[in-house]
């Protein structure tokens, strides 16, 4: 057995995720922890981290830290994605981490990063025709994947936390304020000559503000609590994201902490989160949003697994991890729900499905995302 160990150093949040792997490359999550630190808070143009946050996510990866430490044969990936990415006191930081925890963090490329998203979305969701797209804190990934093969890979350097704070979006927002959002970020979307390739295609979205976006309308709309959907996998027409957008924008910071499923931590820099979302949809005239729960941390997962594969082609393979797009992740709902069989000497009965995921499994079976129906 192998604890595999992702640390996800966002620029608003840190995250931590634990996978068990056993004989039989069976998979079973054991911690999903996160941390709001927003270290990308106040870099400002100069690119700057700031002590205050700094030391946020430095006390935030001791507790990680500590988690790990009890775990036996333990495997980590450490990355660190926009905010470390683009600050100029990259160097200074990367020593306070190594010191004062002991966790070399990898500061990965936005390509990088937009890559691991495609591997995460695409072992968990069918994916055929479609746009990627996960907004971080500091940095916007855009993956085009054409017949499940991702042909364009772009990373953008504004976020839900640098557009809110640049553009004074945290609290009552002003015409003037908003329409300056909007026009730099849709010149920066405007000047990527493929995304014409994503005219009227689904746009699969990831990240904290996206994934918020879609909890907001799972509230609103399914009130009933014994048919709520998952988040994974979740579709939202077009045009009641530009309803939720509208009300978001109405509202002050207080105002919108009163909206079910948006949480205060992130009232203050949602609708700078959702600027990037709400643009793509204008300029490539797409008309439903599919929401993923799984994308850079899973990714890291997958191409572990995949090297692990690769050292063992020789002797007789003890676990099969297909290519994506066909392959899917190992989930305890996929397990409890049937579609995958447990491990020799797993109780599949104390293995409690999410209340959709038969559902999810039998309409993820008839239709893939911008494929046609089976």
């Amino acid at each position: 057995m192998e604890n595999f160990v992702v640390i996800d150093l966002g620029s608003n949040s840190i995250r931590l995720r634990i996978t068990q792997i056993t004989e039989g490359n069976f998979l079973r999550v054991t911690h999903q922890l996160k941390e709001y630190v927003r270290l990308s808070e106040n870099m400002g143009p100069e690119r700057i981290l700031q002590q205050v946050p700094m030391d946020r996510t430095l006390e935030a990866l001791k507790k990680f830290k500590g988690i790990i430490d009890g775990l036996p044969n333990t495997h980590v990936v450490a990355i660190g994605t926009a905010a470390t990415r683009q600050a100029k006191n990259q160097k200074e930081f990367l020593k306070r981490v190594k010191n004062e925890t002991g966790l070399s963090l990898e500061v990965i490329s936005g390509e990088r990063e937009a890559y691991l998203d495609y591997l995460g979305a695409a072992h968990t969701l069918p994916l055929h025709n479609c746009l990627l797209m996960d907004t971080g804190g500091a940095s916007t990934e855009l993956i085009l994947v054409q017949d499940g093969k991702p042909v364009n890979l772009t990373s953008l350097p504004f976020g839900s936390v640098t557009i809110s704070q640049r553009f004074h979006l945290e609290d009552r927002i002003t015409a003037a304020s908003l329409f300056q959002a909007m026009t730099v970020v849709e010149k920066a979307l405007s000047n990527l000559d493929w995304l014409l390739s994503a005219h009227k295609i689904p746009l699969v979205c990831l990240g904290g503000s996206n994934r918020t976006l879609a909890k907001i309308a799972r509230n609103r709309w399914h009130t009933d609590a014994g048919d709520v959907p998952d988040i994974h996998g979740f579709t939202l027409p077009a045009d009641d994201a530009t309803d939720i957008m509208t009300d978001l924008i109405s509202r002050d910071r207080a105002g919108r902490e009163d909206i079910s499923g948006l949480t205060s931590d992130r009232s203050d820099v949602i609708v700078g989160g959702l600027t990037p979302l709400v643009l793509i949809l204008r300029i490539c005239h797409i008309g439903e949003i599919v929401f993923s729960n799984h994308g850079l941390r899973e990714g890291c997962l997958f191409e572990y697994l995949a090297k692990r594969q690769a050292e063992h082609k020789a002797a007789p393979p003890a676990f099969h991890i297909p290519a994506p797009p066909e392959a899917t992740i190992v989930t305890i709902d996929d397990i409890a729900s049937g579609r995958i069989a447990p491990p020799p000497g797993t109780n599949a009965s104390e293995i409690a499905p999410s209340k959709h995921s038969k559902k999810k499994a039998k309409k993820n079976k008839k239709k893939s995302v911008g494929g046609k129906k089976k």
